[in-house]
């Protein structure tokens, strides 16, 4: 197993900026695809985007591509998501989720979560 833990979130105004962090343990963290999954109120969870274990990301969201940007440091065992200019449309809980074999886009795909953190967006 591995236990994940997210921090960063907060409150911002529209076009600010927050870096979330997942902090992983355990001691085989670099053989593990790494995601980041978001949730709205009364919206089904979304994915936003992975990373797999080279380091190589993919954005999945159209809405974020350009803003949101996804790394990994093997070494800290964390996982980032930088925001840029955020929008209001943004505000959600964020998931850090983690699997030993798949580097995929549904929630289903992933073994492991930690247990989120809130991102509100002020206009």
């Amino acid at each position: 197993q591995v236990q994940l833990v997210e921090s960063g979130g907060g409150l911002v105004q529209a076009g600010g900026s927050l870096r979330l962090s997942c902090t992983a343990s355990g001691r085989t963290f670099r053989d593990y695809a790494m995601a980041w999954f978001r949730q709205a109120p009364g919206k089904e969870r979304e994915i936003v985007a992975n990373i797999g274990w080279s380091g190589g990301s993919t954005i999945y969201l159209d809405s974020v591509k350009g803003r949101f940007f996804m790394s990994r440091d093997n070494a800290e065992k964390t996982v980032d998501l930088r925001m840029d200019n955020l929008k209001s449309e943004d505000t959600a809980v964020y998931y850090c989720a983690a699997d030993r074999w798949r580097v995929g886009r549904r929630s289903s795909d992933y073994d492991y979560w930690g247990q989120g953190t809130q991102v509100t967006v002020s206009s």
